[in-house]
């Protein structure tokens, strides 16, 4: 039997964690968004009020469920505030090590039935839930968002060989309650849908080494052959090369191979054109132009 989540903690106020409390908060949950970074909670509701003006402009929703989900929003620097949550999601850097601290306070925090969940991409939840108690690992599990999580539907759901099955259907309907659609997916490296991207995003950059196509033309085919609202080059600048290089590099170290990343991308990251974040990319600005 499932139980009602009405109380949710994100920790990390970056692009994945903001949006994830503000989908949250737009169904109506009480949501804290903590991170130790001032400057990231201090311009939460700023950024997330640019998304929510976009969405009322678009007539996504109306403007009194923006002044709603603001309202449903608040931020801290300290962990101990999760202490009445009833579910708690980390979205902080893709780091085991940095993962497991966390975890290992929210397990000493939060109460006995908190389900805790990761927003990873790509680490084994299982091996993630070593950082746990014995009675917390039933409640702890993966929830993958998709970016922008404002616009994107999907969600992985990752229960662990520990994870208790109303713990994990509880997920599921808050996933859906908050306007998602989650799936199951079994405990493996990269999950289901990093593994098709990055095998994607591997031969796309393949292709621009080999003077094939250049990134732009590449774009174009995947949006308008393939029917993707992104291309992989767009995708790459808008999530950070970096983090492309550091998935693929988890990736390969788990299926060999298949995942090593190509010399042009590291070349791009060594050289700093990191994507849209500091302005330099596959694209010159780290942004596509619009044709």
């Amino acid at each position: 039997m499932t139980r009602e989540i009405s109380k949710v903690g994100v920790v990390g106020a970056g692009m994945m964690g903001s949006e994830i409390g503000l989908v949250s908060a737009l169904a109506g949950r009480n949501v804290i968004v903590q991170d130790t970074d001032e400057a990231a909670t201090g311009s939460l509701h700023e950024r997330m009020g640019k998304i929510l003006d976009k969405g009322v402009e678009r007539g996504f929703y109306e403007a009194v469920q923006r002044d709603t989900a603001l309202a449903n929003l608040a931020t801290t620097a300290s962990l101990d505030d999760f202490n009445d949550r009833d579910m708690v999601i980390e979205a902080a850097v893709e780091d085991a090590g940095v993962k497991g601290t966390i975890f290992r306070q929210l397990d000493a925090l939060c109460r006995p039935d908190c389900i805790v969940t990761s927003n990873t991409s790509t680490i084994s939840i299982l091996s993630l839930s070593a950082n746990f108690s014995a009675e917390r690992r039933g409640r702890f599990m993966g929830t993958h968002f998709f970016s922008p999580v404002s616009r994107m539907k999907l969600v992985e759901v990752i229960p662990q060989r520990e994870t208790d099955e109303a713990d994990f259907e509880t997920a599921m309907a808050f996933c859906r309650a908050i306007g998602k659609e989650p799936i199951k997916i079994k405990d493996v490296v990269g999950f289901a849908v990093n593994r098709v991207l990055h095998a994607l995003l591997i031969e796309a950059v393949r292709l621009v080494e080999e003077g094939v196509a250049t990134p732009e033309d590449v774009d174009t085919a995947c949006r308008l052959g393939l029917g993707h609202p992104i291309g992989p080059f767009q995708l790459m600048d808008l999530t950070k090369n970096s983090l492309s290089l550091k998935v693929q590099g988890i990736l390969e170290d788990a299926y060999g191979p298949r995942f090593h990343s190509r010399p042009l991308l590291r070349q791009m990251v060594d050289a700093g054109h990191d994507g849209r974040y500091v302005g330099s990319g596959w694209y010159e600005d780290g942004t596509a132009k619009k044709k």
